[in-house]
């Protein structure tokens, strides 16, 4: 008879692969805010889950709901929690554990299986370069830049001991075979033996005189072999600590050095476009492989150890036959940097990764291209085997892992959700997962037997940097880095014109107050103007000599200000698309400049720490306010045109008089600012980071109470959406921004993603929990003093 989840019940097999898939998907949340299931769990979900299929009823205060995959995809799970980069990922021996070590000064352990953090092995103070597990999977060493190497036990979490002695930052460290010792290289010219039963340094191995990029362990152990950039090659014995060889020939940096798989050679690449090959016994040189013309990047043992593969920034990969030294074969193809290049795991292929966005199969037999693994966008920086040799992936700056079908050449899946450049990847032992790790902070786990592929909103093919309502609310305009502008449909969600022109990537969009017009700032040193209705450029606003960082209306529409890193505002005729007036005298670049109500007046902020103000009739300086101790990122005038409020990378906030050109008070935000707004009655300043609320006295008398109603407010932060700075709804990391718009009047949010994709949400105030309808604000007592409107941490 068959089990419950037998095939003669294939539908309730259907729905625990869905259930599991969405239960996976959402964990991380379940644990913060498990209501969210409810909401950002389903309404992300893809829409041919059954789960969502089933439970989706209604969400009544969502009247536009976001454009979701119509399945699953191949990623499984992400695995969150380090908070800045992630440099590198490696399973455990046995595939059951992840270790990653992050800039974030951490190394965490994640469970494969159901993806939740084991443990947080803190101690090192600055950031971790490198983690890695010993043979028994017992102990994890982790080098960092605060120049220790730390031992962690797996099964607890705990500090096992902290390897200190280095007095430069350490790259690296890898156990020996036997897990006895660890080996560490660092930048103070120096490779250090450990033991890891008691962590004691059990040897300093000294001769280098510049940083060792790398060193590891001979197949027996009994040696190690070091690179450094003092261009040589060194030999130890691990027994006594001692040199056993100065491998001398190189004349450039010499940045790897491997061992071959019998031990008796070493292999080492070189920036002086060389390998070399050197006999471990003598610590001769065996043979120089000589012709490439430019660094190569890496060289490696064909597993059989006759053959080695080296991968060069001529564009070539070549094959060597280490018996004789002698070239095999140039595997030529490749149009940029060829960046690293590995044998199949049977030995009769190789695949290389390349900056011309490919990987290439090589068949080994016939040094003849076997394959173009076309599909990347961006660089492909590394290219790898699973452990069968029945799949390869591939790594990508496009922000994608690929994998392929080494005997066909055929794409198998591409791994899409990474919003960051994916840096490396990795095979699970059993090869039915990959590790992925990003500049987008993240790691992601992935499904190598569905290997499926999803797009929803991807038009935009590179980063996303603004997005910006028309005034009636009925557009959104988006910038992006793949130097265009987009116009979109916010009542249907539907793209209606792709605004090219711009040569480098726009920074920056703005409709006039009337719609008619979009002005896009961009790194190419231009603003151009652009028609709403048609879709074609309208002007080309010229002049500047660096990037334009944002460009905004005069309140009648007649003129531009563009804000520039040249030092300079300036003020364009959007009728004849003519320069009117150069502000000059900042002393570094501008970073934002916004017209005064009545238009009288410019204020720009600066990363010279001041903000001026600016006459628009005769482009005079009118005041230079100071006070801030950093960057001013950003400076707005309140509606009256009376008081400007500044932001800026001190953390601060402060609060000017236009007409006395003081300063009326600041406050400390502990949160970097970029974006606010005056409220429509002055009242109020809304931030990025929550709602600042005025002293009355600086409005009306100290005796009275305020009257003024504040408006709802919705803000989109790095992972919620919040209103009234309570945190709505979730949002999944795909989906998370780079940038966003909010129109207050229609209560409709646009989230820009880095990866392109542009979400549209609309909330029904009328609709949502009385609790998230009362406004999170404290009058405080305290004469012309400013504070945050709520401590709520968003």
């Amino acid at each position: 008879m068959q089990g419950p989840l037998g095939d003669d019940n294939p539908g309730l097999l259907e729905l625990a692969y869905d259930a599991k898939r969405f239960v996976l998907h959402i964990r991380s949340i379940i644990e913060l805010a498990p209501l969210q299931v409810y909401y950002s769990g389903l309404l992300f979900a893809p829409r041919s889950s059954l789960i969502r299929v089933e439970y989706f009823k209604n969400i009544p205060w969502v009247t536009m709901k976001p454009k979701v995959a119509d399945v699953w995809s191949s990623l499984i799970q992400t695995l969150e929690g380090h908070t800045s980069a992630v440099e590198l990922a490696v399973f455990s021996p046995d595939g059951k554990l992840v270790a990653s070590a992050s800039y974030d000064n951490t190394v965490r352990l994640w469970d494969t299986s159901t993806g939740k953090q084991c443990e947080v092995l803190k101690g090192h103070t600055e950031m971790v370069k490198s983690a890695v597990f010993s043979p028994d999977g017992k102990l994890v060493a982790s080098a960092s830049h605060d120049k220790t190497v730390r031992l962690w036990d797996t099964s607890t979490g705990n500090q096992r001991g902290v390897l200190e002695g280095h007095t430069d930052w350490v790259h690296s460290a890898v156990f020996s075979p036997d897990g006895k010792l660890v080996a560490s290289a660092s930048n103070d010219r120096t490779v250090r033996l450990w033991d890891t039963s008691t962590g004691n340094q059990y040897g300093v191995l000294e001769g280098h005189t510049s940083y060792v990029n790398s060193a590891v362990f001979s197949p027996d152990g009994k040696l190690v072999v070091s690179a450094s950039s003092d261009k040589m090659v060194r030999l130890w014995d691990t027994s006594t600590g001692k040199q056993c060889g100065v491998l001398k020939g190189h004349t450039n940096c010499v940045m790897s050095a491997v061992f071959s798989p019998n031990g008796k050679l070493v292999a080492s690449a070189s920036s002086d476009s060389t390998v070399r090959l050197w006999d471990t016994s003598t610590g001769k040189q065996f043979g120089v492989l000589e012709s490439h013309t430019s660094p190569v990047n890496s060289a490696v043992f064909s597993p059989d150890g006759e053959l080695v593969v080296s991968a060069s920034f001529d564009k070539t990969v070549r094959l060597w036959d280490t018996s004789t030294g002698k070239p095999r074969a140039v595997l030529e193809g490749h149009t940029d940097y060829a960046n690293s290049a590995v044998f199949s795991p049977d030995g009769k292929l190789v695949a290389s990764a390349s900056e011309d966005n490919t990987v290439r199969l090589w068949d080994i037999s016939t040094g003849k291209q076997y394959g173009v693994l076309n599909g990347h966008t961006s660089r492909a920086t590394s290219a790898l085997f699973s452990p069968n040799g029945k799949l390869l992936a591939s790594v990508s700056w496009d922000k994608t892992v690929r994998l392929w079908d080494p005997s066909t050449g055929n794409q198998y899946g591409v791994f899409e959700g990474h919003t960051k450049e994916v840096q490396s990847a990795v095979f699970s032992p059993d090869g039915k997962l990959v590790a992925s790790v990003s500049y987008d902070n993240t790691i992601r786990l992935w499904d190598t037997l569905t290997g499926n592929q999803y797009r929803v909103w991807e038009d935009h093919t590179s980063n996303l940097y603004s997005a910006v309502f028309s005034p009636d609310g009925k557009l959104v305009a988006s910038a992006s880095s793949d130097n265009t502008l987009r116009l979109w449909d916010t009542s249907t969600g539907k793209q209606c014109e792709v605004l090219e022109g711009h040569t480098y990537l726009a920074t920056s969009t703005v409709f006039s107050p009337d719609g008619k017009l979009v002005a896009s700032a961009s790194y190419d040193n231009t603003v151009r103007l652009w028609d709403t209705s048609t879709g074609k450029q309208f002007g080309v606003l010229e002049g500047h000599t660096s990037f334009v960082n944002s460009a905004v209306f005069s309140p009648d529409g007649k003129l531009v200000a563009s804000a520039s890193a040249d030092h300079t505002v300036r003020l364009w005729d959007t009728s004849t698309g003519k320069q009117c007036r150069v502000l000059e005298s900042h002393t570094s670049p501008v970073n934002s400049a916004v017209f005064s109500p009545d238009g009288e007046l410019v204020v720009s902020a600066s990363s010279d720490k001041t903000v001026r103000l600016w006459d628009t009739s005769t482009g005079k300086p009118r005041a230079v306010l100071e006070g801030h101790t950093n960057w001013v990122n950003s400076a707005v005038f309140s509606p009256d045109g009376k008081l400007v409020a500044s932001a800026s990378e001190d953390n601060t906030v402060r609060l000017w008089d236009t007409t006395k050109k003081t300063t009326i008070d600041f406050i400390e935000t502990h949160d970097k600012i970029k974006i606010m707004k005056f409220s429509n009655d002055g009242t109020h300043l809304h931030t990025s980071r929550g709602i600042l609320q005025l002293k009355s006295s600086l409005h009306i008398d100290d005796n009275q109470e305020l009257a003024h109603t504040l408006t709802h407010s919705l803000y989109v932060t790095d992972q919620w959406i919040t209103c009234n700075m309570k945190k709505l709804l979730w949002i999944p990391v795909e989906y998370r921004l780079s940038c966003s718009a909010v129109n207050d009047t229609a209560h409709l949010i646009v989230i820009g993603s880095a990866s392109g994709r542009v979400t549209l949400i609309s909330i029904d105030f009328t609709a949502l929990p009385a609790a998230y309808l009362q406004p999170s604000i404290a009058v405080i007592a305290g004469k012309g003093s400013l504070r945050l409107a709520s401590r709520y941490k968003l």
